[in-house]
């Protein structure tokens, strides 16, 4: 009898949907949480009396501090449950965003903090959400549907961003975006029961198993490649959201309000993005081929933005960017849902956490990376341009990777 009325206060699991649709929103809300500061780094920076090409030191603390954090995220959510990570994760991102609005340079790189580490173990909790609900033939697309939160992020950022600064002041709009955030983390309680239902309570939190993440990606060469390609892409991208509207503002005399609807047109096209190359990678290209006419978009799109001149039709520069964010922001669902289907069997959120710490690596490199480079040659154009060289060498990986798993395959044969 006991045994049957634990199993009658079992809740139902989640359908696939249901998981999707939630896991999609609290995406991108963390997305535009750090996404936020970055949308008016130009306002922020002469609050601060900081040059405006530190945004990439801000956004390269974040996802430091995001790549610790990702490591951790495949214990926490056995532990305490992808939705209740998810509130922390809400919860840790709009402590960061009030501690930027104080008017102090060092309180942006402490705030940056707190914002990385509430966004890293977001992707590792939806995965695992998406993992369990997804069948395998819709796996590319699902997680391509889940990954437009982070453009949808950038998008909302882009759009509303500048808006609010011009209207409350950027800390008003940091704290805006804070409550947001807040308000998101207590409406998501009644969703934990049934979507946390699996969570093992006596799962140890031991530091030891940090690593086993990592270790886990590098002992499986097929998840190995595709950390290496995300280490990449991901400097493309994060480069690209960051210094969008830096670059349109100053180098092609842009408003404020006009690079940040630029940002959002190509955030959306992010979103359409991964989107279409989810269902183009789940009905016949593949994952690999799909990535691989994704870097090359990346190498063509980056040049391009770099050829911008001042004065050019707004619908021109809109569909260079849309190109440059349709491959450099599109690539995400595609590559996640083939680290989760290349997982070992309910090992998805913590392949995924593994593969995220290259990932966030790649941001960590790339961001200051491109600000030195453009503070260096004091020209963004320069710095757009050379996105195409990371972009070629996932190319070539990923051409290396093809070549030898046909040989494999011939052998095996």
């Amino acid at each position: 009898m006991a045994d049957a009325a634990a199993g009658a206060q079992t809740p139902a699991p989640p359908s696939g949907w249901w998981s999707l649709a939630v896991t999609t929103a609290i995406q991108a809300m963390v997305s535009m949480a750090l996404l936020t500061l970055p949308a008016m780094a130009p306002t922020v920076a002469r609050g601060l009396g900081v040059p405006a090409a530190l945004v990439g030191g801000y956004v390269a603390l974040c996802y430091l501090a995001a790549m610790l954090s990702s490591l951790a995220g495949g214990t926490l959510v056995r532990r305490w449950g992808a939705i209740r990570v998810s509130q922390l994760g809400l919860s840790l991102c709009a402590v960061g965003l009030l501690v930027c609005a104080l008017p102090w340079w060092p309180a942006a790189a402490l705030g940056a903090l707190f914002i990385g580490a509430g966004y890293g173990p977001i992707t590792p909790a939806s995965s695992h959400l998406l993992a369990l609900t997804t069948p395998a033939h819709r796996m590319a697309l699902v997680f391509s549907v889940k990954q437009t939160g982070v453009p949808a992020g950038g998008m909302l950022a882009g759009a509303l961003v500048p808006g609010l600064s011009l209207w409350i002041g950027w800390q008003g709009a940091l704290a805006v975006v804070a409550a947001v955030c807040a308000v998101c983390a207590v409406a998501s309680q009644p969703l934990r029961a049934p979507l946390d239902a699996d969570r093992q309570r006596g799962q140890p939190l031991a530091l030891g198993a940090l690593l086993k993440p990592v270790g886990m990606v590098l002992g499986h060469r097929s998840l190995a490649v595709l950390a290496a390609c995300s280490f990449l892409f991901s400097a493309v991208q994060v480069s690209v959201t960051a210094y969008m509207v830096t670059y349109l503002h100053q180098s092609l005399g842009m408003t404020l309000l006009a690079a940040g609807a630029a940002l959002s047109v190509s955030q959306l096209a992010g979103v359409v993005g991964r989107i279409a190359w989810g269902a183009v990678a789940d009905r016949g290209w593949g994952p690999r081929n799909t990535l691989m006419l994704l870097a090359a978009l990346m190498m063509v799109g980056s040049v391009l933005t770099a050829l911008l001149q001042p004065g050019w039709p707004t619908g021109l520069v809109w569909a260079v960017v849309a190109l440059l964010g349709a491959s450099a922001i599109g690539w995400n669902g595609v590559y996640l849902a083939t680290v989760a289907r290349q997982a070992p069997p309910g090992q998805a959120s913590a392949a995924t956490g593994g593969t995220l710490t290259f990932t966030f690596m790649g941001v960590v490199c790339g961001s200051p990376a491109f600000g030195a480079l453009a503070g260096a040659s004091g020209s963004y154009r320069l710095a757009f341009a050379a996105l195409a060289v990371p972009a070629a060498l996932a190319l070539g990986l990923l051409t290396w990777r093809a070549l030898q798993a046909a040989r494999e395959a011939r052998a095996a044969g």
